[in-house]
């Protein structure tokens, strides 16, 4: 075998074993399955049941039945994407195995491939459940969207990533102080993303703002299917070339943090 195959070889057999250890502890562990479906499920519920109180006075409803639980799924794809980077994260400042992970063969880039895999586990968990039951409960299923639902999901949940990864540099960078950012950071997106209403309705300074946010593009595109049966994909391509740019800030963060720790030895001095 080649050497750049042995070190192709080599960087998938460490992201698997990171992969593996995250996911023992997450399928093994029923509290943190039910934890990451309670709250999607709940805030759907939520929503879907004022749509039904509202729907016989409201012709916006009328014409679009699946817009506020649509919006909620879509929402968590986002938060749960974050959530699921950062938690990882977390997982192993807790357990204090940073120090470990960072002498052993494993690269920055792999520990980043691994908390992304882990994201997508926990936000189809997350996520999955609450679509079951807004089947389940209202006959509402997110894939009526159909294909640009895949457009919507690529674009939220490297949004999520991005954030997740700026997250985790900033706790790796301050310590377990910051961690409170994990939960809040995606909601001040929230505001100017126009998850629940259009972007119009925003003073034009907020609407600025949200020219620069990912997230108001695919939500303005979610409401364009449902309301005009129309995929923009003008919104799409904007989004991605906006998400790029996220992403790639997220990422240099997150190295730039790693490397700071590396070099001031926070490594072994971070845990719970």
């Amino acid at each position: 075998m080649s050497a750049a195959g042995m070190a192709v070889g080599g960087s998938a057999n460490r992201i698997r074993a990171l992969i593996e250890r995250h996911a023992y502890l997450l399928l093994k562990s029923w509290p943190r399955l039910v934890s990451m479906a309670y709250y999607p499920t709940v805030t759907m519920i939520m929503w879907a049941f004022v749509t039904v109180y509202l729907r016989p006075t409201s012709n916006f409803l009328a014409d679009a039945p699946g817009l506020f639980i649509g919006a909620v799924l879509l929402w968590d794809i986002l938060f749960r994407g974050q959530l699921g980077v950062s938690l990882t994260f977390f997982e192993e400042m807790y357990s204090r195995n940073l120090g470990n992970l960072f002498v052993s063969p494993l690269r920055a880039w792999e520990l980043i491939v691994g908390q992304l895999v882990m994201s997508m586990l926990r936000m189809l968990i997350g996520v999955g459940a609450a679509c079951g039951f807004a089947w389940l409960l209202f006959r509402y299923s997110i894939f009526s969207l159909g294909f640009p639902l895949v457009a919507f999901f690529v674009n939220l949940i490297i949004c999520g990533w991005a954030i997740g990864l700026a997250v985790s540099g900033l706790v790796l960078r301050w310590g377990l102080g910051a961690e409170e950012l994990a939960w809040a950071a995606v909601f001040l997106l929230a505001p100017v993303s126009g998850v629940y209403y259009p972007i119009r309705v925003l003073p034009d300074w907020l609407q600025i703002i949200a020219h620069g946010v990912p997230t108001s593009y695919v939500f303005e595109g979610m409401r364009a299917v449902l309301l005009e049966h129309t995929f923009r994909g003008d919104l799409f391509v904007e989004a991605m070339a906006i998400n790029g740019i996220y992403m790639a800030a997220g990422i240099v963060f997150y190295l730039l943090a790693i490397g700071y720790a590396r070099k001031h030895g926070m490594l072994m001095q971070m845990g719970e």
